[in-house]
Formats: structure tokens, sequence, C-alpha cells
């Protein structure tokens, strides 16, 4: 079995062949069994195990975990750890082991690009982040094998946070700048992106301007939540999966109260990519894409490392 690290992962996963194996995952389809949840007590607060298996029948067979511990920002550590191991599904014999980290921060701002290129106005060049972390740092790049991203406005509630990274998005040729009056920001942006493990809203509908795409990838548990209801009101709506509306803390309370109805109708990523649910309609339609991560993504991107760097 072949041992690949952080660095041999990410460059095996350059954003435009990232989000083209997407697609053609989507288009191609797995089996991507429930994930399991599962809760751990800590001296802070609560941390979350997920174990995610994939497999194509005759291809690959994977299996993620992910332990998110929101609680590590004080102790200055990441919030998030993760492994992948990739199998032949054919035999069930282990192939390579890789960084889940890469391949989970990595495949989650490549699919919210791979919507966006469904979801936002083709001449969308003003991107507004929300959370300068892993996966949100990630974001302007992605966006831009898509989309003409040229301005990113960057909040974080650590605005160290947000200064180091518009100094790394400043040398990849962004016009980038630090986030001081976030509402003032998402109301002139194309594109909002919302990549937090926020517990109460951080972005609201009444800022967001008519055309705009609104992308929320934080919110993966029932207690999370990066959206007030009025983000979601008046506004089309798109997950990545079915999943989205039974975990996320962003639909499930709008669900409830009846903010917006008939989720078993949202048009999913993959109805997107084989071309069976139309994305935008016009350049004054208001997008919501909610994002909760699936398998089929983790095994796209594993996929896609072992065979530029394994074989």
């Amino acid at each position: 079995m072949k041992l690949l690290d952080s660095a041999t992962t990410r460059a095996a996963l350059p954003f435009p062949a990232l989000i083209d194996a997407l697609r053609t995952m989507f288009i191609e389809g797995c089996h991507v069994p429930r994930r399991h949840n599962h809760k751990i007590a800590t001296q802070g607060d609560e941390g979350t195990v997920l174990i995610m298996p994939a497999w194509q029948d005759g291809g690959y067979l994977g299996i993620k975990t992910v332990n998110v511990f929101p609680g590590n920002a004080a102790l200055g550590l990441p919030g998030l750890h993760s492994t992948y191991v990739l199998y032949d599904a054919r035999t069930g014999a282990p192939l390579a082991q890789l960084d889940g980290n890469e391949i989970t921060s990595r495949r989650t701002a490549a699919a919210s690009a791979l919507a966006a290129s469904y979801l936002a106005r083709k001449d969308a060049a003003r991107l507004t982040l929300l959370g300068a972390g892993r996966v949100g740092s990630l974001v302007p790049e992605a966006y831009r094998a898509v989309l003409p991203i040229e301005q990113v406005d960057v909040w974080d509630a650590n605005r160290a946070a947000s200064e180091a990274l518009v100094g790394r998005l400043a040398q990849l040729g962004f016009a980038a700048r630090v986030v001081d009056d976030l509402p003032a920001s998402v109301a002139v942006a194309d594109v909002v992106t919302c990549a937090t493990l926020a517990t109460e809203p951080v972005v609201r509908g009444e800022w967001l301007a008519a055309g705009s795409h609104l992308d929320l990838i934080g919110s993966f548990t029932p207690t999370m939540r990066e959206a007030d209801d009025a983000c979601f009101a008046n506004a089309t709506v798109f997950v990545d999966t079915s999943e989205a509306f039974q975990k996320s803390g962003d639909l499930l309370g709008p669900l409830q109260r009846k903010v917006v109805k008939d989720p078993e109708g949202w048009p999913t990523l993959e109805r997107l990519c084989r071309g069976d649910a139309a994305g935008r309609a016009d350049d004054v339609q208001r997008t919501v894409f909610k994002a909760v991560g699936t398998a089929l993504e983790d095994l796209a991107a594993a996929a896609l490392v072992y065979a530029r760097i394994a074989h």
C-alpha cells in the first residue's frame, strides 16, 4: 500500500482536473451508504466523528474518517483531521492511504465551484468569502477555474486569519482585501461563500443582491448554521445531495418554520451535472447552494490522485 502525504496529495489535485473528476463521478454515480456520525465528549466543545465509505462496482472502494473538533481553535490546532484509505473494489486489497485533510478541503472547494458553474452568473467577478480556514482559503482558486473571479473580500472572526489569507490571495493574482463592513461587501458581491463552523447566522438575506449566488459549506450538523431564514426566502435552493435537508441546521430550521417547502424537489448536484435539472434561469435570480459533503466526492478525488501519482 502506498502512503501519500499531504504535499503529494495536494499536488495531484489541481482544481480544473478535480472539478472535471467530480462532474464525471456525479454523472456516472457510485454506491454511497449513509455516513456514520458519532459524537465524542471532550473537555471543551463536543467533537464529531464521520465515517464515509463509497465504491464503484469493479473500480475503487474508499473509506474516509473525519474528526471535527471545533474546540481545537482554542488550542491552536486545526478543527478537522482526516485520513482516507483507497482499496481495489474487486478484491478489497488496500492500494493507498492519502491525506484526508487535503482530500476533504480540496474536493469541498471544488464541489462548490462545480455547483457555481451552473448557478452563478457567468460574469461573476466579485466574491465575498466568510471563513479563512482550510476550506475557505481554497475557494477563490477553485472558483477561478470556472468563473472570472477577480475581487475577493475576506471576513473571518479572527482578523489575523483574514489578513494572512488576503496576503496569499494577492500572490495568486486576486485583488483581495479584509472586510471591515460585511453587509456592504455582501451587498455588492456576485458570489457569497460561507465556510465556517458557525452555530448562528453569519450572513443575512437582507444583505444579498438580486442575481447573487450564496454558497453554504460549513453547516453539516443540525446544530450548525451560517445563514438566516431570509437567505432562503425568494431564492432557488439547490443541494449537493438529499442528505443536506436532513442534516444541516441551515435547512432544518427554515423547513420547520415553512420558510422553504418541498425539499424533495430541490435539484441536487448530480441532477445538475447530468442535465436533469436546470441551473440559473436569468441574471436576477437569487440562488442558494447548500452542501454537506458526500463520499462520492472523496472517492473521485482519491481515484484522481491514485491515477496521477501511484501508477
